[in-house]
């Protein structure tokens, strides 16, 4: 892999042209449409890995306020978009990606995303929060017992109970 490289932009720092190449690598990746991401992800800031000067693995995170039971709410980098081409895929690529998020947000009280294929997750690390799932509203917290969390933990995490509800703030677009 000496032809790879890796780059780091804030969502506002990247051209119509980088912007564009995200969406097609995330779309295809997912086989949905992915056209709203930088609309839904305003302040992400996205990693990006190239092969030979190619596009080949994409993730971003946002700062997002989730609060376990019985905790203040805690300053999360909540991971979004890790996709790589799928015929790139299972060729180190994501570890590549999610290395450099785990670098570049040491910061943060722990970090968590919603996991699309949880077993990659946890072979890095990641666990799975076991407590129930709700988004915080104006009015009585939205149970959302059909979402997954996933958490890795930074050296300002507080002892979590992963038995615990944990909620989010309520956000456009999917809520985890």
């Amino acid at each position: 892999m000496s032809s790879v490289s890796v780059k780091i932009h804030a969502a506002e720092e990247l051209d119509p042209d980088a912007s564009a190449a995200i969406i097609a690598l995330c779309e295809a990746a997912f086989a949905e449409p992915f056209d709203r991401l930088f609309a839904l992800l305003p302040g992400s800031r996205h990693v990006l890995v190239y092969d030979a000067g190619v596009l080949v693995s994409h993730a971003c995170w946002v700062t997002r306020w989730l609060q376990p039971a019985g905790r203040p709410a805690l300053r999360t980098a909540y991971i979004e978009a890790v996709a790589t081409l799928p015929a790139r895929q299972r060729q180190g690529y994501g570890k590549i990606v999610m290395a450099r998020i785990v670098e570049e947000t040491t910061t943060r009280d722990f970090r968590a995303l919603s996991p699309a294929e949880p077993g990659f997750y946890e072979r890095l690390g990641w666990e799975h929060w076991r407590g129930p799932t709700a988004i915080r509203t104006t009015a009585d917290p939205l149970p959302t017992p059909e979402d997954a969390i996933m958490i890795l933990r930074t050296a300002q995490t507080p002892p979590l109970d992963l038995d615990a509800a944990i909620t989010a703030e309520w956000r456009e677009g999917e809520l985890w």
